[in-house]
C-alpha cells in the first residue's frame, strides 16, 4: 500500500514519520444512483486517529452531498461522481482543522469535547490545546457522536505495574552483571596463581636437583627473562587502556555470550550519547516535537531517557532552577505523554535535585507548581508519587521539600469542595 506524509506541508520530507495511505476511490452505479466509494477510508482514518465516520461526514458537508459510513462493513460512500484529487484536497482541509496541532502542526492530537459543548485538540507532542471553529458543519456531528473515551483506570494501573516489573528486571540484570564481573575477577586471579606454580615447577625440573653450576648458570637467564616478560605483561595490563586491549581482556575472561554484555569504560555509553544528542538538538533550536522524536528513538529504558533529558536541560542548575524548568516546560511536556511518564519525571526531579545545590532543592515546590500549572503533571500523580516515596521510607531532601506543595494541593481541593 502506497503511503504519503500526513499534511501537505510535509509531503517532501523523506524522514517524516507520520504517514497515511494514499486515497483510493471507485465510481459505482450510473445515472441518479451514481456514487463514489472511498475504498480505504478505514485505513486512512486509522492513520489519522479519527473515526472514519468523521471523515466521511466531512466529505458530505463540503460537497453538499449525502454521505454514509457503514460501521459493520467499513464502506464509505459519498453520493455523486467525485475525482480522487478533489477528495484528497478536502481531506487535507480536514487534517488542518481536526488533526494537526495549531501550535506545532503535529498530527498526534486527541479530540476533546468539553462540558460547554466545545471541541478542542490536545497535542501529545507540545501539550498545546487547539480550539476548533464551532461554526464548521462537522462540529454538530462530532458533538452528537463524540469520540470514545479512553479507559483510563485499568490502563494506568497496568502501565504502573509494567513499569514496576521493568524496574525489577533492570535491578536483577544489574545484580547479574555484578556477579559476572566478580566471577571474572576471581577467575583471572586463579589463572595467574596457576601460571606462577607452573613456572616454579619448570625451574625445578630444569635445575634437575643435582645439576652443575654451568647448567644453573645457563638456565638462570632464561628464567629471569620469563620473570621480566611476566612483569612486562603486568605493566601492559595496567597501562594499556585502549578499547582494543579492553576487548581482548574481556574475551579472555568471559565467554562469547557474556562478553557482549560488558560495557567498556573506555567507550562512550549509550546514555552519554543520548545526553549529547539531546544537547545537540537543543543547540539547533529543536521544536518539542523534534525532541520527542529523539527521545522515542532511544533504545534505553524510559527512566534513563528521562534522566538523560534532565541532565541535558538542567546540568549544573542551582538558584533559578524553577525559572529554567518554566523555560523548558514545552520540552518536558513532550516527554510526558501519560501518567507513567509523569511518575518517571517526578522520580527524575527527586534524583536530580538530590545531587544539586541547596538553592535548587529549595525550589522543588515551585518547580512542581510550574509543572502543575502548565498541565505537565496532574494532581493525582504528584500525590501518588509523594505517598509512595514516604511509604518506601525515602527521606531525600527533594521529597521533604515537596511536602509543602502536596499539602497545598490537598488543602486547595478541600476548599473547593
Amino acid at each position: 500500500m502506497a503511503l504519503q506524509n500526513i499534511g501537505a506541508s510535509n509531503k517532501d520530507d523523506a524522514f517524516y514519520r507520520y504517514k497515511m495511505p494514499r486515497m483510493l476511490t471507485k465510481i459505482e452505479g450510473r445515472g441518479n444512483g451514481i456514487k463514489t466509494n472511498i475504498v480505504n477510508m478505514v485505513d486512512i482514518a486509522k492513520a489519522l486517529a479519527r473515526p472514519a465516520s468523521y471523515t466521511t461526514k466531512y466529505f458530505g458537508c463540503e460537497l453538499g452531498a449525502q454521505s454514509k459510513f457503514d460501521e459493520k462493513t467499513g464502506i464509505s460512500i459519498v453520493n455523486g461522481a467525485h475525482d480522487t484529487g478533489k477528495l484528497a484536497a478536502i481531506l487535507e482541509n480536514f487534517i488542518k482543522k481536526y488533526v494537526q496541532c495549531a501550535n506545532c502542526r503535529n498530527p498526534e492530537t486527541e479530540v476533546l469535547v468539553s462540558k460547554k459543548q466545545t471541541i478542542s485538540l490536545k497535542c501529545a507532542a507540545c501539550g498545546f490545546l487547539s480550539d476548533v471553529d464551532m461554526r464548521d458543519k462537522l462540529t454538530n456531528f462530532i458533538l452528537k457522536n463524540p469520540p470514545e473515551e479512553k479507559k483510563g483506570g485499568k490502563d494506568k494501573k497496568a502501565m504502573r505495574r509494567a513499569e514496576k516489573e521493568r524496574l525489577k528486571e533492570g535491578a536483577a540484570a544489574d545484580e547479574e552483571m555484578k556477579k559476572l564481573r566478580k566471577d571474572a575477577a576471581k577467575k583471572k586471579g586463579c589463572s595467574s596463581k596457576e601460571n606462577t606454580v607452573k613456572r616454579v615447577s619448570t625451574r625445578k625440573k630444569a635445575g634437575g636437583g643435582g645439576g652443575s653450576s654451568e647448567e644453573e648458570h645457563s638456565t638462570s637467564p632464561t628464567h629471569s627473562g620469563d620473570a621480566a616478560d611476566e612483569d612486562d605483561d603486568d605493566v601492559q595490563w595496567q597501562t594499556d587502556t585502549s578499547a582494543e586491549a579492553a576487548r581482548k581482556r574481556i574475551a579472555e575472561q568471559l565467554s562469547a555470550a557474556t562478553a557482549e554484555m560488558v560495557v567498556l569504560s573506555t567507550e562512550e555509553t549509550p546514555y552519554d550519547e543520548l545526553v549529547e544528542e539531546i544537547k545537540s538538538s537543543l543547540g539547533n533550536a529543536a521544536t518539542a516535537a523534534q525532541l520527542k522524536a529523539v527521545l522515542s528513538s532511544s533504545t534505553l529504558p524510559a527512566k534513563d531517557v528521562m534522566n538523560a533529558l534532565f541532565e541535558a536541560l538542567f546540568h549544573g542548575a542551582g538558584k533559578g532552577f524553577a525559572n529554567d524548568v518554566k523555560k523548558n516546560r514545552e520540552y518536558l511536556a513532550a516527554a510526558v505523554p501519560d501518567e507513567g511518564a509523569q511518575i518517571l519525571l517526578l522520580q527524575a526531579i527527586g534524583s536530580y535535585c538530590s545531587e544539586c545545590s541547596a538553592e535548587a532543592l529549595k525550589e522543588v515546590p515551585v518547580v512542581l507548581k510550574v509543572l502543575y500549572d502548565g498541565d505537565v503533571l496532574e494532581e493525582e500523580t504528584i500525590v501518588q508519587w509523594y505517598d509512595e516515596a514516604v511509604a518506601a521510607g525515602e527521606c531525600s531532601k527533594a521529597v521533604e521539600n515537596a511536602r509543602r506543595f502536596v499539602e497545598w494541593l490537598q488543602s486547595a481541593e478541600s476548599d473547593e469542595e
